[in-house]
């Protein structure tokens, strides 16, 4: 699994003239990263009594952030497992009507899962990017640039994902169900790049001072 390579490793195979891993599972793990951090934050503020009126946000924090960088892990995995499906479709034989037929809807299927996976994605960084900013001046202030890599990470995260829903959108068979997804797509993105600057922005601000 992608996830659980060492990271010269699978630096190497995103080098390489191998289609997949590509920009999905990267997003991916930008995602994993900024959940990371957010839990790294919240871990470092637990037990610390200058700190004791947000304990337990930060406790939340801490649990909801693991769960979500392991989620994240996972979507590593299964971008470039969707990838392998479309390109398989593509493989199939079209000698026949019949074989046509089966093969259109094969690449449609495994089409629409590549666009449900990014998707995913994306809707995990805007948790993430919510967890980000639960911290924001309510956690050790040591970590304050933490917080805004997060924040980076997870913008990075939720951009990436929507190139790999877009790129897939004009490959779906129903019309009604791309525009629906684009919707989705546009407005969890606009909510995250929001989020995300007004994130990075409160870091800068406590940093300066």
């Amino acid at each position: 699994m992608l996830s659980e390579m060492k990271i010269n490793d699978y630096i190497d195979l995103l080098s390489s003239n191998a289609p997949a891993p590509g920009g999905g599972s990267a997003s991916a793990l930008c995602g994993a990263q900024g959940a990371g951090l957010c839990a790294m934050v919240a871990a470092l503020t637990l037990g610390k009594k200058k700190y004791e009126e947000h304990q337990e946000l930060c406790r939340g924090v801490y649990e909801q952030a693991r769960t979500l960088s392991e989620r994240m892990c996972a979507l590593i995995n299964e971008d470039t497992e969707a990838f392998d499906r479309v390109s398989a479709a593509f493989k199939l034989p079209k000698d026949t009507e019949e074989e046509k037929a089966a093969r259109r809807a094969a690449v449609a299927e495994a089409t629409l899962g590549a666009t449900l996976v990014p998707l995913d994605t994306l809707h995990r960084a805007h948790d993430g990017l919510e967890l980000a900013k639960m911290l924001i001046g309510k956690s050790n202030a040591n970590c304050a640039s933490d917080i805004g890599v997060a924040a980076l990470n997870l913008v990075s995260c939720a951009r990436g994902a929507w190139l790999n829903i877009l790129i897939n959108l004009g490959g779906i068979a129903d019309a009604d169900k791309a525009a629906q997804i684009r919707a989705e797509s546009e407005r969890l993105l606009a909510e995250c790049e929001g989020m995300g600057g007004e994130i990075y922005a409160g870091t800068v601000k406590q940093l300066v001072g």
